[in-house]
């Protein structure tokens, strides 16, 4: 497995306290890039620089906007940043804007930072000193609680190598990303560029994309070449995890595509999804939220209505809850992302949590038991819930939040679990479909003990709703020896239905009744009013021994007469010439009431060729 050190650092901080001018400062970089921009000194999109650091490479740092209105897009640039760079302005300390992005850093798990105490330069020592303070007591319950807090001037440059120095420092500590996870990148920017068509930008979260690889564009599901890949302006051949990447695509109009969209390789097992299980924490001075309340969910660039419902009632500041979230929209989701509630009387952050399950199997799916379940046993929940049906292999990476090859050890090691084809299921849910097998099997024969046995799609249907697993359970009774299988009839080990109490005499009288009726025999009906409700089953044992011929639904004729009627046709008729309904009637010395069924039995088996003016009998057989 191949790691790479490519990361992300982003910025989070209330509007004007400077964070695009330390950027500049920082890179050399203008991410205020938007006329809009220019002239309100806000950033209001997402802004994209290169950094370049000692030791560390080339690495990306996202200027989030920071007005109240434009929070929705701090959570696009957020997500997926692996050290966050707070900026906090000496000259006006912590504002509502500082401390919910910094909410949303803790509720997105971003684990170090650094913070830079911006426009120090127009306070003096004192004031400085104070501002730390309440910066470190903000801090002081979160994963930044040991940040170091640098005192900067993006216009005089104080501070500016020291910054570069922590940020390395907090850099080199960020875990590599791995080589060998799915690629994934949320869409922040779509554009046209002349010469290579549209274009889209983002951050990949994991994985990588080639030059020439197809794409799929989720949710729609459209696909797409790669056509170019540029990272900080470079052209690339293939792109890094945790790279700043703009996208050519061929194959696609800039209409099809919008922000929030996030392009897959079209060979990775990615699907979309309006349901998912969680688990979720509310700030703490959020208000409680019921199975009724509305929120605005936030996973990358996606955005959407949500109502999230847990076991047991309202959720409610001050614990972990399991809970299931329905979406408004459908998302692409894995387990283990990170994501953020909004909502509320002053549409704010309320909280968020983790995906534990983005794929449950029904859209009614109960929250898991409890929270905080390792992967080991949300696979067993997964498979318990399935029961017989199973779960399907491919999507099981997406569901648990594993790479490939941790799947693979997970799934070697797990005992209790069987894998057939595309699917698991626990070993213990087959010995049971297995011992269900063998009881309907037994009460088939009870029920009808003339029949053969079970017919192998009726059992099916009644074992799983996978056909492949259905087959696998037949395969394992009859390797063990407890059923045989004839062709499509499954039946107990030496089960005869000839041997049934009675019913050699039955059949023996049936079977002397269709001979003596001849070409003319009674209806199935009249002859259950005869010989009793066996009729139906006798006369399967009679065509199975070749002594009566199933002419129509309701009509049986012995095998002896449907002998003297193809003889008759032999000895009577001619290949090449056709021949009406009345010829043939004379022929066969039969009435139209046993005539009709009798020739469109001949038609079915190819004996007759019938068109609008007769039949012909070009290969009439010696014997059935």
């Amino acid at each position: 497995m191949g790691e790479t050190r490519r990361v992300i650092i982003g910025t989070a901080g209330h509007i004007d306290h400077g964070k695009t001018a330390l950027v500049r400062a920082l890179t050399g970089v203008d991410t205020d890039r938007l006329p809009e921009e220019k002239r309100r000194g806000i950033t209001i999109a997402l802004g994209f620089a290169p950094l370049e650091l000692p030791d560390v490479g080339t690495v990306g740092v996202v200027d989030v906007p920071g007005h109240e209105a434009f929070v929705r897009t701090m959570l696009a640039g957020a997500s997926g940043i692996d050290v966050a760079l707070l900026v906090v302005a000496a000259d006006e300390g912590v504002m509502p804007q500082t401390r919910e992005h910094l909410d949303i850093l803790r509720l997105l798990n971003v684990p170090r930072g650094v913070v830079a105490l911006t426009k120090s330069d127009l306070v003096d020592e004192d004031l400085r000193a104070l501002v730390a303070d309440e910066i470190r007591g903000l801090l002081a319950d979160s994963a930044l609680a040991t940040a170091p807090i640098v005192h900067v001037s993006a216009h005089s440059g104080v501070g500016i190598d020291a910054l570069r120095a922590e940020l390395v420092r907090a850099l080199q500590a960020a875990p590599p990303r791995a080589a060998d996870e799915p690629w994934r990148l949320p869409v922040d920017r779509v554009f046209s560029v002349a010469g290579a068509g549209t274009v889209v930008t983002g951050t990949a979260w994991s994985g990588g994309v080639s030059v020439g690889d197809t794409v799929r564009i989720l949710p729609e599901d459209r696909r797409a070449r790669v056509r170019g890949l540029e990272s900080h302006g470079l052209a690339v051949g293939r792109s890094l995890p945790g790279a700043r990447l703009a996208v050519a695509l061929a194959g696609v109009d800039r209409a099809d595509i919008r922000p929030g969209a996030t392009l897959v390789l079209a060979a990775d097992a990615w699907q979309v999804t309006t349901v998912l299980r969680a688990d979720v924490a509310l700030l703490p001075d959020a208000a409680a939220i019921g199975v009724r309340m509305r929120l605005r969910f936030h996973l990358g660039t996606q955005e959407c209505g949500a109502r999230v419902v847990a076991a047991g009632g309202a959720i409610t500041p001050g614990a972990v809850r399991p809970v299931r979230v329905t979406l408004d929209a459908p998302v692409v989701a894995r387990a283990g992302d990170r994501f953020v509630l909004r909502g509320g009387a002053q549409h704010t952050t309320v909280g968020g949590g983790v995906i534990t399950d983005p794929l449950p199997i029904t859209p009614r799916a109960r929250p898991w038991e409890r929270t905080g379940g390792e992967v080991r046993e949300r696979l067993q929940w997964m498979l318990a819930e399935a029961g017989a049906a199973g779960i399907e292999v491919a999507p099981l990476g997406m569901r648990l939040g594993l790479r490939p090859s941790e799947l693979d050890r997970l799934l070697k090691h797990t005992k209790g679990i069987a894998r057939v084809e595309d699917r698991l299921v626990e070993s213990a849910i087959l010995d049971a479909m297995r011992t269900q097998l063998v009881q309907r099997i037994t009460r088939a024969h009870e029920e009808a003990p003339l029949a053969q046995g079970l017919d192998r799609q009726t059992a099916r249907a009644a074992l799983s709703p996978s056909e492949a697993l259905a087959d696998e359970v037949i395969r394992r009774a009859e390797r063990a020896g407890i059923i045989e299988v004839a062709a499509s009839v499954l039946r107990l080990p030496g089960f005869d239905p000839t041997r049934s109490v009675g019913s050699g005499d039955r059949r023996a009288q049936l079977l002397t009744a269709l001979d003596g009726a001849g070409a003319e025999p009674p209806s199935v009906a009249e002859l259950q009013a005869a010989h009793g409700p066996d009729v139906p089953a006798l006369l399967k044992l009679l065509e199975r021994e070749g002594s009566a011929v199933p002419v129509a639904l309701d009509r049986w004729f012995a095998t002896s007469a449907v002998q003297t009627l193809l003889g008759r046709l032999r000895d009577r008729t001619t290949p090449s010439r056709r021949y009406s309904p009345s010829e043939l009637r004379e022929i066969l010395g039969i009435s139209r009431k046993y005539l009709i069924p009798f020739l469109e039995w001949c038609d079915r088996q190819g004996i007759s060729r019938r068109s609008e003016d007769g039949r012909t009998f070009p290969a009439i057989p010696e014997k059935l």
